[in-house]
């Protein structure tokens, strides 16, 4: 006879959420940004995920006792579904994160709870790093086809993996709990849709541009990175779809902008102000940009702010993984540096 399993709730307390979540309904948080995640350690030898997803193009990784190498790679389906993780595990305590490695282009997801086996229980959570980063970016920092071939394409969702993206890997190992506030194709003055990063940085739902608010008071970051104009660089100079085309001048007033305007939010924050590693990196001309705005806010007062650019391989496609973890070593250095974490 099978033995019955129970339903853990999404609002159980026992759950560690990190990312910019929507839990207007508590018992189905709304996932939608890369890299949004729910940790949990639990009993038992049966695990199952509920979600309801809005387009049926999400992949989450699923890490049972942080064997991140291994993880079960959930491709959800649309609508509310219960996938089956394993029910031969060893009956003892295990942990679990479930990781959203799509971001809001494939939509979002509501988390409906665990499925345990009648007997397990949901423990005591992880305890949550006390050190916070946040990241605004495109698809570089979404991971968009990190895990393709080096000779295939890189657009697949299944090979994007923000688990395995640089911002990702560095949090990782400054053991920083991370937001990543990102969208493939996004610029700071054009985009390759209608909307741009100074129009969408603040939302709740990463999903489009929509009218969602996120509350910048609920969770205040100790380093913010900004790896933005890479798309800029390509719909300006090469596609030239932004007429007229903006002088130097104003394409160095417009990322001053918008870094001033996250300034704003987060005074105490320390921000890179970073590109790469795509050929806006290839000559100095968009590094140079991003250096003129960091040089005039430093001469404004703003002394906890700096650049990092990570070089161009010449591989002519999105960074694959090996890129990304070499990427993830000079931030984390770098991080290190200028916060002074061990």
């Amino acid at each position: 006879m099978l033995s019955a399993n129970q339903l853990i709730s999404a609002d159980h307390k026992n759950y560690l959420y990190s990312g910019r979540i929507d839990f207007s309904q508590p018992q189905a948080p709304l996932l939608s940004w890369p890299g949004s995640s729910i940790k949990a350690n639990f009993t038992g030898s049966y695990l199952a995920v509920v979600l309801d997803d809005q387009k049926g193009k999400n992949f989450f990784n699923v890490i049972i006792d942080g064997d991140e190498l291994s993880p079960y790679v959930l491709e959800a389906k649309q609508g509310q579904h219960t996938y089956v993780i394993s029910s031969v595990l060893a009956d003892k305590v295990h942990s679990l994160e479930i990781y959203k490695r799509t971001e809001g282009e494939e939509g979002s997801t509501y988390f409906k709870g665990l499925e345990l086996a009648d007997k397990s229980s949901l423990l005591a959570p992880p305890q949550r790093w006390s050190r916070r980063m946040e990241i605004y970016g495109d698809s570089i920092t979404s991971g968009m086809g990190n895990e393709g071939a080096d000779n295939g394409a890189d657009h697949l969702q299944s090979e994007k993996n923000n688990y395995l993206a640089y911002g990702a890997i560095a949090a990782r190992e400054l053991k920083a709990e991370l937001h990543t506030i990102s969208q493939s194709g996004i610029g700071i003055m054009i985009s390759w849709f209608d909307f741009i990063m100074p129009q969408f940085y603040d939302q709740l739902s990463a999903v489009g541009n929509n009218d969602s608010n996120w509350d910048f008071k609920l969770w205040t970051p100790d380093v913010v990175l900004v790896n933005l104009m890479q798309n800029d660089s390509w719909l300006v100079d090469r596609e030239k779809r932004l007429q007229p085309i903006p002088n130097d001048a104003q394409r160095i007033a417009h990322y001053q902008d918008f870094v001033a305007g996250i300034r704003q939010l987060y005074p105490d924050a320390y921000i890179i102000c970073a590109l790469g590693s795509m050929d806006a990196t290839k000559s100095e001309k968009w590094p140079n940009y991003i250096r003129a705005a960091v040089n005039n806010l430093k001469t404004s007062g703003d002394s906890k702010i700096d650049t990092l650019f990570f070089e161009f391989t010449g591989y002519g496609q999105h960074p694959r993984v090996a890129q990304h973890k070499a990427n993830a070593k000079k931030l984390a250095a770098f991080v290190r540096e200028k916060m002074h974490w061990d």
